[in-house]
């Protein structure tokens, strides 16, 4: 008897505990009950997944989508070393460009950034594609140091190697951007791999080419403009395939009179009414070389 009463013991016991373990369970670990068995953790968003930011203008998805890019921002000042920093420089042009294209009406805008934040070049770029841009605009200022005699603005499309040393040297200076205490950034996002320029997209290239030459018709007269001819150079932020694209180098913050110049609302407004007609008249030309079928604009 004694051993018939072991052996059930010996199933019953394990079963017993198990059953006081479920009601333990589901009486105190029910949501209610006084705690809460389910915890749930925010969790950030996932490397390299950049926040889009908004775009303004008509809500019309046919209407051009322009995306103005200010360099640099937060810990990435860019060029200067005094009162005038390029960051500055930048979002305020970019501001102006974006309040001059909304009050003509018939574009969308977005900013890359609307504030002092640090972006990796690869995001820029990547927020005109993932939004599906039809103009990327990036706006820099630069700086030659000690030379306060370099002054006037300058345009840039992509090409795998600059048209002279001086472009190649501002492209490797915007590019370094992406280095912060020796680490490369822009290793760090998934999506910048996905960035592969084809420059064998000829249309592409051309309209970015296109466009560069009508900020500069435009700009006649009201804008000092460091070279006549067509600039190009290897920059990373312009490295966004079937999106028209160019780098406006502004004028030289370490020239006195640009620096004025860039920093005055008179200033910022030629540039915003510059660069905004040559939108128009871009975009404009742009409709008319489709409806003819004809691959590039026609001067």
């Amino acid at each position: 008897m004694r051993r018939w009463m072991l052996l059930l013991l010996v199933f019953v016991a394990p079963l017993a505990v198990f059953a006081a373990m479920v009601g333990v369970d589901r009486l105190f670990g029910a949501p209610g009950r006084g705690f809460d068995y389910v915890v749930g953790v925010t969790l950030p968003p996932a490397e390299g997944v950049v926040g889009l930011p908004p775009i303004e203008g008509p809500q019309d998805g046919s209407r051009p989508l322009v995306v103005i890019d200010a360099g640099h921002g937060g810990k990435d000042p860019g060029a200067g070393t005094g009162s005038v920093k390029e960051k500055d420089v930048t979002l305020a042009l970019a501001r102006a460009l974006r309040a001059e294209l909304l009050n003509r009406g018939g574009f969308r805008v977005a900013l890359t950034r609307s504030d002092d934040r640090f972006l990796v070049l690869g995001e820029r770029s990547t927020i005109a594609r993932r939004l599906n841009a039809d103009l990327f605009i990036s706006i820099h200022a630069d700086s030659t140091g000690s030379n306060d005699q370099a002054s006037g603005a300058s345009v840039y499309t992509l090409s795998d190697k600059g048209t002279s040393e001086v472009a190649d040297k501002f492209a490797a200076r915007e590019n370094a951007a992406d280095v912060v205490n020796g680490v490369d950034l822009g290793k760090q996002s998934g999506s910048v791999n996905s960035i592969l320029v084809d420059l064998s997209q000829r249309e592409s290239a051309a309209r970015s080419q296109d466009f560069a030459n009508l900020i500069r018709r435009e700009g006649e007269g009201r804008i000092p403009f460091r070279e006549r001819s067509e600039q190009s150079a290897a920059f990373a932020v312009l490295k966004a395939p079937d999106i028209p694209s160019v780098l406006f180098e502004t004028g030289y913050i370490s020239n006195e009179k640009d620096a004025a110049r860039l920093s005055s609302r008179q200033g910022q407004q030629a540039f915003a009414e510059v660069t905004a007609r040559a939108i128009e008249v871009f975009f404009a030309r742009m409709r008319n070389a489709d409806s003819q079928g004809v691959g590039g604009l026609q001067y």
